[in-house]
């Protein structure tokens, strides 16, 4: 479905000196610098699946998406979506995709969202019948009936999200690019919103590709990640392979009987704990210990903590996703 090979971005950027010196001197005789973006990038996402696509901020995810779709034009390498070059065959291509950028809305601001569904209709050239079973799915699906009616600047972000998700799918692509899209909504928005994807990946085995900062939209739909930092690929597997791999991270939660109990707590002189393997948190009586499990074993952390301090409750926690994220970028960038 999608084949991602060697893909790379150039950009030139404008070397300007400080002061009023420097403004002319860029002006009359600039210089520049080449910025690599994206450093040959490759990747394969088949039909169906749900792509998880991420990386800290600068790491180059816009960029790619934006070759992707057609936006941008690749310095080298080559993408193709369904058999179709995003930049050659842009015309055919973008009847096949549908995009959602969090942050931005493709809806007509002062038209009612069903009038808005209605150009949308046009412009993707959907027959009254096609359009007609496709409303009713998505009314189904994302529940829009209840605002339909109404124009789009009367919205809530939760409901506009779920109208830019409709209107990306309103021609049945093939291919769905979801940027952020459960950004600054609550948790019940956002649950209604994964909901929603997953149903229509499920029923239509629609690919989608997913960039996002909140790990839970991650975990829960994701079927594999794909991570960039600085351009370059630095991981491309299942969630279930990242946690087996850089998981050992663990957390241990407990409530000591007595106040100050990182006075006696000493894991890191007891088991020379690098700086970045072992944390430890207190509020009042409560303590969160984070510890690499790969270099001091649970049963050792359980049986110093429980001789080093009265204990009046005990959890271990597998490590969350966004930590072993954090210190997979860590090693990336070493």
């Amino acid at each position: 479905m999608i084949e991602v090979a060697n893909l790379r971005k150039e950009f030139k950027k404008t070397i300007k000196e400080p002061g009023l010196k420097g403004s002319l001197k860029s002006l009359f005789h600039p210089q520049s610098e080449q910025v690599v973006a994206v450093d040959n990038i490759s990747f394969h996402v088949p039909k169906g699946e749900i792509l998880g696509f991420i990386g800290p901020n600068g790491a180059g995810k816009s960029t790619v998406i934006k070759m992707l779709t057609g936006i941008l034009t690749p310095t080298s390498g080559k993408c193709t979506i369904n058999g179709q070059n995003p930049v050659v065959n842009r015309k055919n291509y973008v009847k096949e995709i549908g995009v959602v950028f969090g942050q931005r809305t493709q809806l007509w601001w002062d038209l009612p969202l069903r009038e808005t569904y209605g150009v949308l209709k046009e412009i993707y050239e959907v027959d009254d019948k096609s359009y007609r079973e496709r409303m009713a799915f998505l009314n189904e699906t994302l529940d829009l009936d209840s605002f339909i009616s109404r124009p789009v600047r009367t919205l809530s972000l939760g409901q506009r999200m779920r109208a830019d998700i409709a209107a990306s799918l309103l021609h049945s692509p093939k291919v769905l690019f979801l940027d952020e899209p459960t950004i600054g909504l609550d948790v019940v928005v956002k649950d209604n919103i994964r909901r929603a994807i997953e149903q229509i990946n499920s029923q239509e085995q629609t690919t989608v590709i997913l960039t996002t900062h909140d790990l839970a939209d991650i975990e829960q739909l994701a079927d594999r990640i794909v991570m960039i930092d600085k351009g370059k690929n630095v991981f491309d597997g299942s969630v279930r392979t990242l946690k087996s791999r850089y998981g050992q991270m663990r957390e241990l939660n407990f409530v000591t009987e007595s106040p100050h109990p990182a006075e006696t707590l000493r894991y890191r002189e007891q088991f020379h704990f690098a700086e970045d393997d072992v944390s430890v948190e207190c509020e009042g009586t409560a303590v969160k210990v984070r510890f690499n499990s790969a270099v001091v074993p649970i049963a050792d952390m359980l049986s110093y903590t429980l001789q080093t301090v009265q204990v009046s409750d005990i959890s271990v926690k597998d490590a969350d996703i966004e930590e072993i994220i954090r210190r997979l970028y860590m090693q990336g960038v070493e």
